[in-house]
C-alpha cells in the first residue's frame, strides 16, 4: 500500500532531521530510531553521503525514509531512485514544483509566511513545513495561519526541542514536528545507539 504524505506525517510525532557524516553510521542509526518507535526518517543532502545513506536506511525493516534539503530539481529523481519515498525542501520554487511532479516524489515544501502558504496551496500542496519554525513565529504563527487556512497541515521544523515539541504537537494544524535533537552528533560518533533509541522512545511518546 502506498502511503500518502499525510499518512507519513502522522506515523511519527517527530521526524528526525539526519545528516550522515560517515556511511557506516546509516544502518545502525536507522535501526536505533525504529527500535524507539520513530519510523519516519529525513536524511538530508547536506553531506556527500546523503544518497548512499538513503539507500542503506531504506533496507532497514520498518523505516520510512525521505530525503531532506532538496534544493535542486535534479535531486528529486536521484533521491527517489535511492529509495526515498518522500521529499522535504526548505522552500518552494517553480523548478522544484516541476521536479516533484515529474519525479512522482511527494514533497513537503518549506514556507515561512502566509503568502508562501497560499502560493503553495494554489499549487496543490496541503501539507507544508513551517521553516524555520521558531524564527517564523512558532506556535503563534501556526495558530494565526490556522484561522484563514484551516485545510493546511504543518510539520514545523527549526528551533524545536524535546521540551517544546509537545506544545507544537497540541495544535490542530500540526501533524508532526521536525527535529535534530534525536540524532546528537556525539552519540552518533560514539556509536551510542542505545542513547538514540531512548531519545526516540521519548519522542514517540510526545503525541
Amino acid at each position: 500500500m502506498t502511503m500518502t504524505l499525510l499518512d507519513i506525517m502522522r506515523t511519527s510525532a517527530v521526524i528526525p532531521v539526519i545528516a550522515i557524516d560517515e556511511p557506516e553510521h546509516a544502518v545502525p542509526l536507522a535501526r536505533a530510531l525504529v527500535a524507539g518507535g520513530i519510523r519516519v526518517l529525513e536524511v538530508t543532502l547536506r553531506t556527500k553521503h546523503g544518497l548512499g545513506a538513503i539507500k542503506a536506511m531504506s533496507a532497514v525493516e520498518g523505516a520510512i525514509v525521505g530525503v531532506g534539503t532538496l534544493t535542486q530539481p535534479e535531486e528529486f529523481a536521484a533521491a527517489r531512485d535511492a529509495g526515498a519515498v518522500f521529499g522535504v525542501s526548505p522552500g518552494l520554487t517553480p523548478a522544484l514544483i516541476a521536479a516533484a511532479k515529474s519525479s512522482g516524489l511527494p514533497l513537503l515544501p518549506g514556507v515561512m509566511t502566509p503568502s508562501e502558504v497560499m502560493a503553495a496551496r494554489e499549487q496543490g500542496f496541503r501539507q507544508l513545513k513551517l521553516f524555520p519554525a521558531v524564527p517564523a513565529g512558532g506556535i503563534g504563527m501556526l495558530n494565526a495561519i490556522g484561522g484563514p487556512l484551516p485545510d493546511v497541515i504543518f510539520c514545523p521544523t527549526g528551533g524545536i526541542s524535546q521540551e517544546t515539541a509537545s506544545q507544537f504537537l497540541a495544535l490542530k494544524n500540526v501533524a508532526c514536528v521536525g527535529g535534530s535533537w534525536l540524532t546528537p552528533k556525539d552519540a552518533i560518533a560514539a556509536g551510542d545507539w542505545e542513547r538514540i533509541t531512548d531519545l526516540a522512545k521519548a519522542a514517540s511518546g510526545l503525541r
